[in-house]
This record gives structure tokens, sequence and C-alpha cells, in this order.
């Protein structure tokens, strides 16, 4: 019996030195590694020191309005993280994550166009401020500033991360012309609209996660895990904004039904369009057009059909599993556990979780 209990005490003991030792481990490894709050200073800092021309006034003045914006710098965030979860230079990956930044500023002046968009982040659109015309080209040229900026990237990284650069851009540009048929489209499955939402929103922070692990040498099945956990982020993300759309807090700043106004199809239509019998679906697609109902009466008609077929639930479901399935991708990285921690407090900040 004391035999068993001398036993018990040195594997007691073992087990505290290793626990103790773990996380005197995971301390040393994340003292290594900058917080995300650090790398969106680091990022912000760098930005500043790009210089932009001021002639012609017309061309560059937008391109500077709209980086100056207050946008949430997700995207070189994200591709910064990942290059240092991988052990790669933050300052070596700067020149991408400044380039999927201004690429990202780019679309959105051009969604603008498209959208008939006269709000941007809560000031006029460069479209509302300066016009079409003005519009299109300092786009245009915020495209090609783009492309200077990760030409500035390592040589022997340069190609690969181009390459990805590309794919992701052309993939933006298909997710747009998606949703763009879906205005006109009969008929909009669900499988339809991931399929949009997976090109025009996850492929900016796919892309992204792929560039930044392929920057610090990361191994083909490393980058390829990364892109299903950016790609399922990215979905969780804009399935939760088109719920919050419906069913969010004004108190929080959310405005709430401003695509049931446009008509426009997110993930509670098209499951509400899925589920509704033939006289609900047409409530669904003309409400927004009525004459006669104020846009409180739209909006409640609309969420009451939603809240009728049970779209609300369908919807945190897919919430629920996009994220969960995006954390369990970092499990299965060839990295230490520890090394991933930045990369879940970046995916439980972008959607609002505190554990």
């Amino acid at each position: 019996m004391v035999k068993v209990t001398k036993i018990i005490l040195i594997y007691a003991k073992i087990l505290l030195i290793l626990t103790h030792n773990n996380k005197y481990r995971l301390k040393r490894i994340c003292d290594m590694i900058h917080t995300n709050e650090e790398i969106l200073e680091m990022f912000e800092a760098a930005l500043q020191q790009v210089q932009t021309p001021e002639e012609p006034e017309l061309l560059y003045a937008p391109i500077i309005y709209s980086m100056s914006g207050g946008g949430k710098r997700l995207r070189p965030v994200l591709l910064l993280i990942t290059t240092e979860a991988f052990g790669g230079s933050v300052d070596k990956a700067m020149p991408a994550a400044m380039a999927v930044e201004v690429f990202h500023n780019f679309t959105l002046l051009h969604d603008d166009i498209m959208d008939n968009a006269a709000v941007r982040r809560g000031k006029p659109s460069v479209y509302a401020k300066w016009g079409e015309n003005v519009a299109i080209l300092s786009g245009d040229a915020m495209l090609i500033t783009a492309y200077k900026l990760i030409s500035g990237l390592d040589a022997d990284r340069l190609p690969r991360a181009l390459q990805i650069f590309n794919d992701m851009a052309l993939e933006v540009c298909e997710g747009q012309q998606y949703d763009m048929d879906f205005e006109t489209q009969a008929t909009v499955t669900v499988e339809d609209y991931i399929q949009m939402i997976e090109r025009k929103t996850s492929a900016l922070l796919s892309g992204s996660a792929m560039i930044g692990a392929t920057l610090a040498g990361a191994s083909d099945d490393d980058v390829r895990k990364v892109y299903r956990f950016a790609t399922e982020l990215g979905l969780a993300f804009q399935l939760q904004d088109d719920m919050l759309d419906s069913f969010g807090d004004e108190a929080l700043g959310k405005k709430i039904g401003g695509d049931i106004l446009e008509g426009k199809q997110t993930f509670l239509m098209v499951q509400a369009m899925s589920r509704a019998s033939a006289e609900e679906r047409e409530v669904l697609r003309t409400t927004h057009k009525s004459a006669t109902l104020s846009d409180a009466e739209k909006i409640a008609t609309v969420k009451a059909l939603y809240e009728k077929l049970d779209v609300k639930h369908a919807t945190e479901q897919q919430i629920e599993l996009r994220f969960e399935r995006a954390l369990s991708v970092l499990d299965t990285l060839s990295i230490e556990k520890e090394r991933t921690v930045r990369l879940v407090e970046f995916a439980r900040k972008l959607m609002g979780r505190k554990k």
C-alpha cells in the first residue's frame, strides 16, 4: 500500500511539472508572437508610410479618402497573424498585407457604383462624393497600386503569393457577378447562395490566410487547411451579418431591415423561399416594392414570415456549424497548438465570441 501511495505521489509530481512546463511553454510562445492589436498597429503604421501622389487630385484624393475610412483591416491582420503563426516575419509579409487591403477597398469603390450606394462606413461613398467616373478610375488605380505593393515581396516567395492573389481576385469578381445575377434569377437555392458568399466574402479571408502561410514557408497541406479555416470563418461571418440585418440590436448601431427593404437575397430570404408556400413566396418577393406599406411594415411583414418558417433558427445552426468547423481545422495544423492562439482569438473576435 505504501509503495502504491509513493507511485501515485510520483505521478502527481510529474503531472504538476508537465502542467507547469506547458503553461511556461505557452507563455513563452505567446511572448514571441505579437498580439492581434499589435499586428493591427504595425499594419496601420506601415500603411501610413505608403506615399500617394497628390496630382491629379481627382485620381488620388478618393484613394486617400477610401483608405482612411475606418475599415477593420480584417484581411491584412489575418494575413500577418497567419504568417507569424507559421514562424514567418511580419515585416517581410507587410507588402502583401497592404496589397490585400488596397484590393479590398478597390472592390468597395466599384461595388458602390454597381449598388448605387451613397454611404460607405457612415460617410458619403466615393461614388456619391465624386461621381461615377472618378470612382471607376480611382478604383482602377487602387487595383494597380495593389499589384505594385505585392511586388515588393521577396523574389523567392512572390510567384506563389501572386498566384494566390490572382485566384482570390477572380473569385471576388465571380462572387459579385453571382450576387448581381441573383437580382433577376427566378430561383436561388441555398447551395447557390453559399457558393456566392464563398467567393464574394470568404475568398478575401481565405486568400489572405493562404498568402500569410505561404510567405512563412508552410507546407502545401497546411496552406490548404488555413484556406479551409478562413473559408468556413468567412461563411459564418456573412451568415451572421445576414441574420443581424433582420434580428440584430439597433442599440448596438446595427440598422435593422436594410436587406429586406432592398429585396436583397440573403441566407434568411433564400431559406424562407425554399420553405414557403406559393402565397408566402409571393409576399416575400413583392413586399419590398409595396407602395402602400411603410418601411417598418415591410420589415415586420417579412420578419413575421421568417419567424413562422423558422429560418432564424436554421441560420443560427449554420453559423455555429461553420464557426466550429473553422476552429476544428486549426487543431489539425502541423504547428504547435500554442501558435494557433492568435488565430483563435481573431476568429472569436470576428464573430463576437468571448469564449
